[in-house]
């Protein structure tokens, strides 16, 4: 049973365009239809696969109208080699001629031109009985002894309507020219039985056991028409059909009996109104279906599946409907699947029949009676209808002693075309229009009204009350009510306008003076009183609600052809034991009907993304159709990362549904921008649609309606806005986009001037200029829909420019997505005062070397597939964190970072940053050892080198420091402190060169130019130049801008949004360029050519060594030359080396080097030097470790002091590259001269 709306909805796509025309009870049933015959003869005669068999007894019946006064024949049957007619009927203007076995008999009865009438003829071949009935009573009774006894009709005779007819040589049958019918035929049935009048009426609607009103006993040329006239309404039916079993693909149990599958069958696809009364079921020899040949009377209870079997279900409609319109629903209800749990049924459709049968009880066929209402006479108004509910022609009494047949005109075509209510027991519809005086203190007038109109008529039982509408009108004269008015009490008059249903089958004069005598009265209570002083009562035919397929996001469901204000009811696809509603709505408006709003509060919800596909989208349902994708979505989003190529493309067609065919409000233009905001949030790959979704939310802004000015709806990574301007007055537009991250709705402002200077906090500004009011073409009210949009995410901007997982380009996008457009207008090449200014802030950091470039989308590179493009617009970059754009058209603009000039990936620089945290984190500590060891042991500092030594490590010490400070005080967020971080950190590294520069002057002048000078003030002078110069330039460059330091005003925005490689540093390139890159190049070219000539004085010092120390001079001298980079910084110009295939070796050797160059000085001028070691023993250690305060450093560091000059600095050179090289030990600090 779960699955019988599935199936059923796939069976119906496939025969629902065709079920008019398959369905046998639609296209082969002639009820609701006549033969018209012309003056041009046609022929209309039985099909030769209709046999009549040899009838001993038969009833004939039939519809005929004349068109003109002439002789006529209404039908003739022959048998087969005969020219004599066995049987017929014929006529003139007054007189009836019935042709039996060869004898005519006349009779007095007159049948009016353009009039219908029921004719039958039955004949009993015992007494040799012939009856004549007209209108369903028998008007006529004759014997025919002549006849021979149990005289039979001819088998397999030659039948014709209409005409005459003969058989040639050929066996075709031919018309016989003559007193062919000029009029119509309809309803022809032939019977092997004589029926008497009462089992006539109850087979007034009911199909002939051996000619029935069906196309398949015919063979014409003649023209059918169809007649709203002859709608014959009726309540029982038989339905024939062979239906074919098989079992699903699970195994399961199918011992089930066919009748009791069936009825189930039946119970599910009708309403409550179809009730099934008998199952008759057979089976075919064959298990095919389509087999003719069946087992007659052997009731089957079928053990085996996949077969097929024949079955016979009778069935009642209540209320009774025409004939046409019950065949017809049912046929096409039958077409459908049916499945339980393991089986599934199909009826062969070709094989369906759905038969009028003969009711269980005869139908009233009488008019109503006249109708005299108290205290008056009125005469009832004659019907307009020929034909009763039950489909036969009314009576009325003309005048006294005749009878005659009145045509009856009523349509029962309601004025919008649409078919009237036409069942056995139709209920009357009225409108009412009262005018009303009220009395009283009650608060609401109005619901004290409507209780006493629902009070008073549906008292009874038999009236229903709809759609009141009560309304106050102002203050007329009235009459003064039987009543004294209390002081206070309020006088008010009300007009009140109502529907009445009334199913009481009372004539409608009577229901007229029912609702006079009942709300003419006063009614009056404890607080108020109420008198109608007015009344308007109108018999209204409001039309049928048509039948209607529905595919919701329930299911499908067929609703059937419904009376107004009727609940139709349905089963629920899912569950299937649940029912849904759908009311036949009855509007007050027009006084016409439609189809309310189904409720589907009972059944379930499509449960995944591919059912989608077969939902129709309407106005009505588009909201819940967008509901139930954002739910799918989330619910799949909930349970995988992505998804599915087939069901993303699913989605975005159902959204574009939405969009093209319904008004998109705010409430559902926020929940689609949410559906796809899920989508791009999660792993899908959305490049296949990323046009679709482009187009769709571009149309959506544009047509959306919404009660502001402006609108903005935003989701995690996307954001729209739309403004209606006019374009008198305009100003420009400036929209901005605020994103802390992609899993966060961004902050959008939309500001109504141009606004051209940057705005540091926002991730994307676009600026409309006011010279575009010439782009802005008037729209409703005379104002015109901008649009903006922001992409949070690059997924629906993969060009084969870019880099992702499938190209290998050396571009990336390196911002968010920001777009503007004007709806109705194409703006492009804009001059250089009216370009658009789009400010976009990177995703990453610009780094020295990197190159930003401004692009838009371009819907029409890449053969239509979009691409990025740079043409009209011009780049700025404005800091490392900002890119400012100048484009001369509107679209979708970004910022492309070129990666070509990128050094390392994104892992080999985090890998790199913690090395250097690491290494400079080692060198901080080693560096402080350093300077503790130098200046706590004063014996140690009294040289020049030492002293060069210590400020070097200060100033080495303070740079390790500062950097590794810098990342924790920029996240305070506060720019003042960002710039003095900024500053200091500039300074200890420009400090840090500086006293690398001087220990290069000293050995310059120490071991290259050796003269004995003294030099007052030598230390002092170089710390003059190695303090003062680089604060002299950090200065200077806080007085041009201080905001070339610091991390730019966008910080605190940076940091919320989680990006970790913000550090307060140069923000300025020709700051950086000038005071860093160039004064660091012009050090180390400096120290390098000092270090080859020191290098080479260490040779020359190396060759006048005796011959027995010159084995060791190879490692001495590596030594050494360690020792000086280390001092001098040459490890620096590994930095300039990190190009080409070798560059990410070449940056880790940089990071490793200089980061840990304090820790180098600590390992060659502290742990490698002697007297530092002895010193630390001295002081440090104890027991046998420590050492007496007595040494050679004594010995040579004794007597007077004397003033220092470059000759004995020298010599403390050369001892100091001597010890390094020939020992362990570090350099010896020496005393001057």
């Amino acid at each position: 049973m779960n699955s019988v709306a599935s199936l059923s909805s796939l069976t119906a796509c496939l025969f629902l365009s065709m079920c008019l025309l398959s369905s046998p009870s639609s296209s082969s049933s002639l009820w609701g239809q006549k033969i018209h015959f012309g003056f041009r003869p046609c022929v209309w005669q039985l099909h030769p696969d209709t046999v009549v068999p040899p009838l001993r007894n038969l009833s004939v019946c039939m519809l005929l109208q004349r068109a003109y006064d002439t002789e006529w024949i209404a039908f003739v049957y022959k048998a087969p080699g005969s020219r004599h007619v066995e049987l017929g009927l014929g006529g003139t203007g007054t007189q009836l001629v019935v042709w039996v076995f060869g004898q005519e008999w006349r009779l007095d009865l007159e049948l009016n031109v353009l009039q219908w009438y029921s004719v039958c003829l039955t004949w009993s071949g015992g007494p040799n009985r012939l009856q004549v009935f007209l209108n369903g009573t028998m008007r006529s009774e004759a014997s025919f002894a002549n006849v021979i006894a149990d005289q039979h009709l001819g088998h397999n005779g030659t039948l014709t309507l209409g005409m005459s007819h003969y058989v040639d040589a050929s066996g075709a049958v031919k018309v016989e020219k003559g007193n062919n019918l000029i009029g119509a035929i309809g309803q022809f049935r032939m019977w092997s039985s004589d029926w008497n009048e009462e089992e006539l009426g109850r087979r007034m609607c009911a199909d002939g056991d051996v000619v029935s009103w069906d196309l398949r006993h015919w063979k014409h040329d003649c023209p059918l028409e169809k007649d709203a006239s002859l709608h014959c309404a009726w309540s029982f039916f038989k339905v024939k059909m062979q239906t074919s079993l098989r079992r699903k693909r699970q195994p399961g149990n199918c011992s089930e009996s066919l009748t009791n599958l069936t009825r189930e069958w039946f119970e599910t696809i009708f309403p409550q109104h179809i009730s099934i009364s008998d199952i008759s079921v057979d089976s075919p020899v064959s298990p095919k279906c389509g087999v003719q040949i069946l087992q007659q009377s052997r009731a089957v209870s079928a053990t085996a599946c996949n077969k097929c079997f024949s079955s016979e279900v009778t069935i009642k409609v209540d209320p009774a409907d025409s004939v046409e319109v019950v065949q017809a629903y049912v046929a096409k209800r039958l077409v459908w699947t049916f499945s339980t749990d393991t089986l599934i049924l199909t009826a062969e459709h070709n094989s369906i029949r759905v038969l009028p049968v003969e009711s269980s009880s005869p139908v009233m066929t009488s008019a109503p009676p006249t109708v005299t209402l108290p205290g008056t006479t009125q005469r009832v108004p004659e019907q307009v209808a020929n034909m009763s509910t039950t489909g036969n022609p009314l009576y009325v009494n003309v005048s006294a002693g005749t009878t005659q047949r009145v045509p009856e005109q009523v349509a029962n075509m309601s004025t919008t075309g649409n078919p009237l209510c036409v069942t056995a027991a139709a209920d009357v519809f009225l409108r009412a229009k009262l005018k009303l005086d009220f009395i009283g203190n009650a608060s609401k007038p109005e619901k004290i009204i409507e209780h006493w109109l629902k009070k008073k008529l549906e008292a009874k039982g038999t009236s229903l009350i709809w759609n009141v509408l009560i309304v106050e009108v102002a203050w007329r004269n009235a009459k003064r009510l039987n009543i004294q008015t209390r002081f206070h009490e309020q006088f008010k008059q009300y007009t009140c306008d109502f529907h009445v249903q009334d199913y009481s089958m009372k004539h409608i004069e009577e229901i007229k003076y029912f609702i006079n005598t009942t709300l003419t009265p006063q009614y009056a209570n404890d607080s108020s009183v109420i008198q109608t002083t007015d009344m308007t009562l109108k018999q209204i035919f409001p039309p049928v609600c048509l039948e209607e397929v529905s595919v919701t996001i329930y299911g499908k469901y067929f609703w059937p052809e419904t009376c107004p204000q009727v609940n139709q009811t349905m089963r629920c696809s899912k569950p299937s034991s649940k029912e849904a509603f759908r009311l036949c709505e009855l509007h007050l408006e027009n006084d016409t009907t439609s189809w309310a709003q189904p409720d589907m509060t009972n059944c379930s919800p499509i449960e995944s993304i591919s059912e989608l596909e077969n939902i129709t989208v309407t106005t009505d349902n588009a909201a819940e159709v967008v509901d139930l994708i954002q739910n799918l979505v989330n619910s799949m989003l909930g349970n995988a990362t992505q998804l599915p190529p087939s069901e993303l493309h699913t989605v975005v067609e159902k959204l574009n549904q939405v969009v093209n065919v319904t008004t998109v409000t705010q409430e559902l233009g926020d929940n689609i921008v949410r559906v796809f905001s899920d989508i791009l949030i999660s792993d899908t790959d959305v490049a296949p649609v990323a046009a679709s979704i482009l187009n769709l939310t571009d149309k959506m802004g544009n047509t959306m309606e919404f009660e502001n000015e402006s609108l903005s709806l935003t989701a995690p990574s996307l954001a729209l806005s739309m403004i209606d301007v006019a374009p008198e007055g305009f100003n420009g537009l400036t929209f901005r986009a605020v994103s802390m991250s992609s899993f966060q709705e961004p902050n959008v402002l939309v500001n109504q001037s141009f606004e051209g200077k940057p705005i540091p906090a926002a991730n994307a500004t676009i600026s409309l200029p006011s010279t575009l009011h010439n782009f802005l073409p008037p729209g409703q009210r005379n104002k015109t829909r901008v649009q903006f949009q922001f992409y949070g995410t690059q997924d629906l901007f993969q060009g084969p420019q870019t880099a992702n997982a499938t190209t290998r380009s050396d571009l990336m996008l390196n911002s968010y997505i920001v777009s503007a457009s004007i709806n109705g207008s194409h703006v492009s090449n804009l001059s250089d005062g009216e370009r658009v200014v789009i400010t976009l802030r990177h995703r990453k950091a610009k780094q020295n070397g990197d190159r930003m470039r401004c692009v838009f989308w371009d819907f029409q590179e890449n053969g239509g597939l979009g691409g990025w493009s740079s043409l009209g617009c011009e780049t700025w970059t404005l800091s490392p964190y900002q890119t400012r754009c100048l484009c001369e058209h509107l679209t979708h603009f970004a910022v492309l970072l070129d990666v070509s000039r990128t050094p390392i990936s994104e892992s080999h620089s985090h890998i790199l940053n913690v090395l250097s945290y690491i290494g400079c984190g080692i060198s901080a500590l080693f560096l402080g050892i350093t300077l503790l060891t130098y200046l706590a042991f004063e014996k140690l500092r009294r040289d020049y080198p030492s002293k060069i030594l210590i400020n070097l490590s200060a100033a080495l010490l303070g740079l390790s420091l500062i950097f590794l400070l810098d990342s924790w005080l920029s996240s305070f967020y506060d720019y003042s402190l960002c710039i003095v971080t900024a500053a200091t950190l500039h300074y200890f590294l420009l400090a840090s060169f500086t006293w690398m520069a001087l220990e290069a002057v000293h050995m310059h002048f120490a071991l290259v130019k050796v003269f004995n000078t003294y030099v007052p003030a030598y230390i002092l002078k170089f710390c003059a130049v190695g303090w003062g110069v680089p604060l002299a330039i950090v200065c200077l460059v806080l007085a041009i801008d201080k905001d070339a330091y610091g991390n730019t005003k966008e910080t605190a925005v940076a940091a919320k949004s989680k990006i970790t490689n913000e550090f307060c540093w140069l923000q300025n390139d020709i700051f950086f360029y000038v005071t860093v890159a160039a004064f660091v190049l012009l050090v180390l070219l400096c120290n390098a050519t000092i270090f080859v000539v020191v290098l080479i004085q260490i040779r020359k010092t190396a060759a006048n060594k005796k011959a027995s120390t010159s084995s060791r001079s190879t490692m001495q001298d590596l030594r050494a030359v360690a020792s000086l980079t280390v001092l001098l910084g040459l490890t620096w110009l590994v930095g300039f080396l990190t190009f080409g295939k070798g560059k990410v070796a070449m940056m880790y050797l940089f990071t490793i080097f200089n980061t840990l160059q304090g820790f180098f000085v600590f390992l060659f001028h502290c742990l490698m030097k002697e007297n530092v070691r002895k010193q630390w023993r001295i002081h440090l250690c104890c027991g046998a470790l420590r050492l007496a305060d007595r040494s050679d450093w004594s010995a040579t560091t004794g007597g007077h002091r004397r003033k220092e000059n470059l000759i004995n600095s020298s010599s403390t050179v050369k001892t100091s590259l001597r010890n390094t090289s020939e020992s362990d030990t570090g350099m010896e600090n020496q005393k001057g001269a």
